[in-house]
């Protein structure tokens, strides 16, 4: 006998969780499915407890930077059972969290494997047991999962993806980080504050290669200073793992190939949507490589059906999945005046030392797609806060239509920009021009005035610099 709700959600991640908490505002009653944590990935194994560790390398280098700030701290050192058992206590107060949400909005919570039984249906399997799910519609909130090299499956011991990288039984000496990706750069950076010589390879031409060429161009000088060995237009072949650490050959720009060894290897090339073995191919679901064809409303081509998140294709990032939810739910439920999905202004971040962050077009993009264009790059050199705070390093840049004032893009490098972008993305999604930014009144001292800064650098008018 089958259960009825107004809707059923599998997966509950940061698209699922987030979609069942609006359903449930708007009157709907709701069922989630999930097959390992509430919270999914980002919250378990992916942005909140990266971000811990993260935190505690920031803080690690700081300690061992104390002179710079008058300080003394000797015999700086970590625990690294310790490190990793901070990182998954705040997962874990997380997960717990949305538990408590769940309740709060009177989701239904169902634990186990659940798969399409039909266009609104989901059967889900807890060890021997089935329960069927009817829902006048589901939402489908799958994620994604590593994407692991050719040939080679990370075992978890030598050869690690990002889940491996967060709870290591031992500390690296000598990393090898396939693939410069924001995963990939904040474990570089991770490992490499933590005291492991890192050697990052990117088979594209520069590093962060979906970010602002300045950006990349910045990103890479600052970590080659900070002792890090990073490789552009190369390639990683021939990764063996052994029981005391794993060759690879790396084949550099110029054709040549060396073989080296290293005590462990994080393989970050990318991810893989969970769309496999869900159901979708019987129901006939349009895919694109592996992503679920969707509209602007999230709406898959079978009637009653939607998708969200990481299988639904690129960005893929945490707060995209949970927008998605919101843009989807709103439409199945009739809400009057439910706005489209749009991926133009969503903001992406990278928490490495320094962190990045941009939202928008590129200078190179924008000038592609015909703008003609101002921009200005001001540095953190003329800002006080960022002198005071000992973080001179990195720029802020706007990137504006010369023609009309429309802030096309933002693109920031340097300490606390993932926490300023908000503002640049707020103005993007206001239609905000040059004028309204040249007139706001930021706050002095701050970091948030270089954002004022730069715009007024793009019109020839920067004051600090």
């Amino acid at each position: 006998m089958s259960e009825s709700f107004d809707l059923v959600i599998l997966g509950s991640g940061p698209g699922g969780y987030v979609a069942a908490i609006r359903a449930a505002q708007l009157g709907l009653s709701v069922a989630i499915v999930e097959r390992e944590r509430l919270g999914g990935i980002c919250l378990n194994w992916g942005c909140i407890p990266t971000k811990a560790l993260l935190r505690t390398s920031e803080i690690y280098h700081y300690m061992q930077n104390a002179e710079a700030y008058g300080l003394s701290a000797s015999n700086v050192a970590f625990d690294l059972t310790k490190v990793v058992e901070r990182s998954r206590k705040v997962a874990g107060q997380l997960n717990s969290g949305v538990k408590s949400l769940m309740k709060k909005n009177k989701v239904t919570v169902v634990e186990g494997v659940g798969r399409l039984t039909g266009a609104t249906q989901v059967t889900v399997k807890t060890g021997d047991q089935e329960r069927v799910l009817d829902g006048k519609n589901v939402i489908v909130a799958t994620g994604a999962r590593a994407r692991d090299l050719p040939g080679l499956v990370a075992d978890g011991k030598r050869v690690w993806t990002y889940r491996h990288a967060m709870v290591p039984p031992e500390m690296p000496t000598k990393l090898l980080v396939i693939g410069s990706g924001a995963i990939g750069i904040e474990f570089a950076s991770f490992y490499s504050d933590m005291g492991a010589k890192v050697t990052v390879v990117e088979m594209l031409d520069r590093v962060l290669p979906v970010e602002d060429a300045d950006i990349s161009a910045h990103m890479f000088k600052t970590l080659t200073k900070q002792g890090m060995t990073l490789l552009t237009a190369a390639k990683v072949s021939d990764v063996k793992p052994g029981p005391d650490g794993v060759s690879a050959t790396i084949t550099t720009a110029d054709g040549k190939a060396t073989t080296d060894t290293f005590s462990h290897v994080i393989v970050a090339i990318g991810i893989v949507p969970n769309t496999e073995n869900i159901g979708l191919e019987a129901l006939g679901v349009k895919t694109n490589r592996g992503h679920v064809e969707v509209t602007n409303y999230l709406q898959t081509n079978v009637p009653g059906l939607y998708a969200i998140g990481d299988i639904t294709g690129p960005p893929w990032l945490a707060h995209k999945a949970s927008h998605e939810g919101i843009v989807a739910v709103e439409h199945l439920a009739g809400v009057k005046g439910a706005h489209p999905m749009s991926t133009l202004n969503i903001p992406g971040c990278t928490y490495s030392r320094p962190q990045v962050a941009s939202v928008g077009l590129s200078e190179a993009q924008a000038k592609e797609k015909g703008h003609e264009i101002k921009a200005y790059k001001f540095p953190f050199i003329g800002n006080g806060k960022a002198i005071a705070l000992g973080e001179a390093d990195g720029f802020v840049k706007t990137v504006f239509d010369a023609k009309t004032g429309e802030l096309l893009g933002a693109h920031m490098i340097g300490a606390e920009v993932t926490e300023l972008i908000q503002g640049y993305t707020i103005a993007r999604t206001l239609e905000t021009t040059e004028a309204e930014l040249m007139e706001t009144i930021f706050p002095h001292p701050t970091l948030s005035e270089m954002m004022h800064e730069s715009v007024l650098g793009a019109y020839g008018r920067a004051i600090h610099f």
